[in-house]
């Protein structure tokens, strides 16, 4: 008798999940979707950096749309990177890159100092190769990022983002005559209602693309009361390949590339935050080697952008909370965002259309998102212990410091440059604090006690002994009121009224 063998179904037979969530393999038309929804999400963002800095460099509207388009494309090059990775680079999550707005003070200073769009895309290039080398340090500092530090950090991330998002919604121009108008602020609110609309639906694919489809409607009724303009997106080219080095050769300056080495420190630590701050949405493990792959996409990213006529890359904050709100823990659906961001890049008509919606409806997406952000750190702290110790006080001063740069955007004029760059980040501010902080109170225990600060005695709830005698087998409280084992409210008096012991 022939006896043939079973052979056991593949995993992909069993309908089995891949080990790590951000492995998951979506159908293309989903991922492209989904994928899509990111890059609405960042395109306010990205565009915002080289419509800034061509215009501070003087130049015309043309040339700006040349480096708008070349920011779209490296963007995407570099988001490919990021999350499909090859061998010692690439976090392989789901983080959407693009040019980072820590650079832009500086890059304008560059301009502003006589150097030029050259000597910028000069001091991004040395800068960035330095960041290269340096990366193994930063990798190794994961064993100081608990609970305590990232929550913070992601705490800070979504308050930190939440002026971008109400300045979207006023309009995103303080110089046009309707910003903060009832129109445009009505109109992010309907975009915002919309998402949480969306969301309650019982349809998962509706809930999950509820900011793509609010963005949608949100245009939609802009069309309706004249408040979106699709004019322009007729006029420019079609298809245009970035031009290396469009506009010259770069120039090196000893100054200027001191000044973008302290801005590639602070990407360094904000995308370190970001990798670590998505690692725990995502709930997949977060290493120091998976940091220095992250950390060198970053930086190898930002060498090669200038050669494009790009900038610095840093991973985007705001499309962390989408992955949040989402649910959507693929880093395949991030890297679709970015073949959308390239196919952008290389099609200026595409990318004409995409800027074509409004302002106000970013900011209406924008308000839940980056409050999604922040949400996600307080579940995150909400993990730390804070019996007997001091990491109470850890993420308050943290936090508080973070806020100083947003709530003062001008507290650190008075400052040197170099200071300034890095402390007028609330998410460098933090960063530094509470890794500062947790080293000081939890790292170097020296000098420690259980009970040194009125910080710690906040934290536990105490109850006198001499109030446990009084209660009897079976006292329970309900609604405030304290009742016996027969169901009988038992008086609770003052200190003052009650009889001496």
């Amino acid at each position: 008798m022939n006896i043939k063998k079973k052979l056991a179904p593949s995993a992909a037979q069993r309908g089995a999940r891949p080990a790590r969530p951000e492995d998951q393999r979506l159908p293309i038309g989903s991922m492209f979707a989904y994928g899509f929804q990111h890059v609405l999400t960042m395109y306010g963002g990205i565009i915002a950096p080289p419509l800034i800095i061509g215009a501070a460099a003087g130049m015309n509207s043309q040339d700006i749309g040349l480096l708008i388009a070349a920011c779209l494309f490296v963007g995407g090059l570099a988001t490919i990177l990021q999350t499909v990775g090859v061998p010692f680079f690439g976090s392989q999550l789901p983080l959407v890159q693009g040019v980072s707005f820590a650079g832009v003070s500086t890059m304008v200073a560059i301009v502003h100092g006589g150097g030029g769009i050259q000597t910028v895309f000069g001091s991004v290039i040395a800068a960035s190769l330095i960041g290269l080398l340096i990366t193994p340090l930063f990798s190794k500092i994961i064993r100081f990022f608990p609970p305590v530090v990232t929550g913070t950090v992601i705490t800070t991330i979504g308050l930190t983002l939440m002026p971008v998002a109400a300045n979207w919604a006023m309009g995103g121009n303080n110089k046009a005559p309707n910003y903060g108008s009832v129109a445009n602020i009505g109109l992010a609110a309907a975009t915002m209602g919309i998402v949480l609309l969306l969301s309650k639906v019982g349809s998962a694919a509706i809930s999950r693309l509820s900011i793509l489809l609010a963005m949608v409607l949100g245009t939609l009724i802009a069309v309706v009361f004249g408040m979106a303009d699709f004019s322009k997106v007729g006029q420019g080219e079609i298809v245009a390949f970035p031009t290396p080095f469009a506009f010259g050769p770069p120039t090196f300056e000893l100054a200027a590339i001191i000044s973008m080495l302290i801005v590639i420190l602070v990407t360094l630590t904000e995308t370190s935050a970001d990798i670590i701050a998505v690692g725990e949405i995502v709930g997949t493990k977060v290493d120091s080697k998976r940091i220095g792959n992250g950390l060198r996409a970053d930086m190898l990213s930002s060498a090669v952008s200038p050669l494009f006529n790009s900038f610095t890359q840093s991973a985007f904050a705001q499309n962390v909370g989408l992955v949040a709100i989402t649910g959507v823990k693929s880093r395949f659906v991030v890297s679709a965002g970015g073949v959308i961001l390239v196919v952008l890049g290389l099609l200026p008509v595409l990318g004409r259309v995409v800027a074509a919606v409004p302002t106000p409806v970013l900011g209406g997406a924008g308000v839940v998102l980056f409050g999604t952000v922040a949400a996600s750190g307080i579940r995150t702290l909400s993990k730390v212990d804070y019996k007997n110790n001091m990491n109470l006080i850890v993420v308050a001063a943290s936090i508080g410091f973070g806020m100083i740069p947003i709530a003062a955007p001008t507290f650190y004029d008075q400052f040197p440059t170099w200071f300034g760059t890095i402390f007028h980040s609330g998410i460098s501010s933090a960063a530094v604090m509470a890794i500062l902080l947790n080293l000081l109170f939890n790292h170097l225990r020296a000098g420690n006690s259980d009970n040194q600060s009125v910080f710690v005695a906040g934290t536990e709830r105490l109850v006198r002994a001499e109030d446990l005698h009084c209660l009897a087998e079976g006292d329970r409280f309900e609604n405030g009121k304290l009742i016996d084992c027969d169901g009988k409210e038992v008086p609770v008096q003052s200190a003052e009224k009650a009889p001496e012991h």
